[in-house]
């Protein structure tokens, strides 16, 4: 009789059996720690934020109001450099192109997800070229007019287009502003009243100002300080129900018109493929930076609302906002100048 034992169990086969599986442990063992040394030691060199429009408008101002808080919390420089044109496009697509490694982060606004249906190429995919990283803040719109045209609210407004040939300032082609604006002027009201898009919201804010063009539909951090200077007339806001820095301003719905509920938002972009635990870092950071008290004050005095969260949930809110905007591109027929 055979008394060897059988081969499956023999020690030189067990060994055998072991060795590939001890390597494999191995690895897995070496690619989490490898991970975890990369996630402790990013960023060891200053982090570029390329903002995607003007110096004023609601980008830039929250990239660089978050940035000091930001910068302390990660230990390294956040540059913040603008990069304009193309109503954000050209920053954007620049971004896309950039290394996925965490040290060049795309801030942009709504427009992020209005362009690509807007443009027949935007030169980026809203979905596949990037990881969002985390939404910041949020604002509504605001139609606001110079003093010297003596209408109070919308109807009143519409009107008046009706017999005087206006025009609209807003932040470029593609923001959300520049969308409200159409869909109050040529949905709503069937009117002919031109949009003037402007390199970003603080010289559209400005236009306004000097009465050239008389109207301007911009998110509400450029027009307030004006508003309450009393060199423009807040007649309209975008936002579900009156906001707490303009209290005295009807929204939409109050006037009539419940299906505009438009926001004008900012987040943090990372190019596809950038690691999750630099995603991760990154977005630990910027939340803990919107929950300081003096950045807290601070968005509520620019009538921002802080929005915070995970890059998952900011991830859907872009999807859904994709497909929102699309819709009215379509029902506005809107155009890039």
């Amino acid at each position: 009789m055979n008394t060897h034992t059988s081969g499956f169990d023999s020690p030189t086969r067990r060994v055998g059996i072991a060795r590939p599986l001890l390597g494999a442990l191995s690895a897995v063992v070496a690619m989490a720690i490898t991970a975890g040394v990369h996630a402790q030691a990013y960023p060891s060199k200053p982090v570029r934020i390329v903002v995607a429009h003007a110096p004023g408008g609601p980008v830039d101002v929250i990239a660089r109001l978050v940035q000091p808080k930001t910068q302390e919390l990660l230990g390294q420089q956040l540059i913040v450099e603008n990069r304009v044109g193309a109503g954000g496009n050209i920053g954007t697509a620049a971004v896309a192109k950039s290394p996925a490694d965490g040290y060049t982060i795309l801030a942009n606004s709504s427009a992020f997800a209005v362009n690509p249906s807007l443009t027949a190429n935007a030169g980026y995919d809203a979905e596949k070229d990037f990881a969002p990283v985390v939404q910041v803040a949020t604002q509504p719109n605001l139609v606001v007019v110079h003093p010297g045209v003596n209408v109070k609210n919308l109807q009143e407004l519409l009107a008046l287009a009706k017999t005087t040939k206006l025009s609209y300032a807003s932040p470029g082609s593609g923001t959300t502003p520049h969308l409200t604006a159409e869909m109050l002027f040529r949905v709503i009201g069937k009117v002919d009243v031109q949009g003037v898009h402007y390199k970003g919201a603080g010289p559209a804010a400005a236009a306004v100002v000097a009465g050239e063009p008389q109207v301007g539909s911009l998110a509400v951090t450029a027009p307030i300080p004006h508003v309450r200077a009393g060199k423009l007339r807040a007649i309209a806001i975008s936002s579900a129900k009156r906001h707490p820095a303009l209290p005295d301003v009807a929204t939409f719905t109050e006037q009539g018109y419940p299906n505009v509920q438009d926001y004008t938002w900012v987040g943090f972009f990372a190019p596809a493929g950038t690691p999750p635990a630099v995603v991760q870092r990154l977005n630990d950071a910027v939340n803990q930076a919107i929950k300081s008290p003096e950045v807290m004050e601070r968005l509520a005095s620019l009538a921002f609302e802080p929005i915070g969260g995970t890059p998952v949930q900011f991830a859907q809110y872009v999807k859904e906002e994709v497909v929102k905007w699309g819709k009215v591109v379509k029902e506005t027929g809107a155009k890039v100048d």
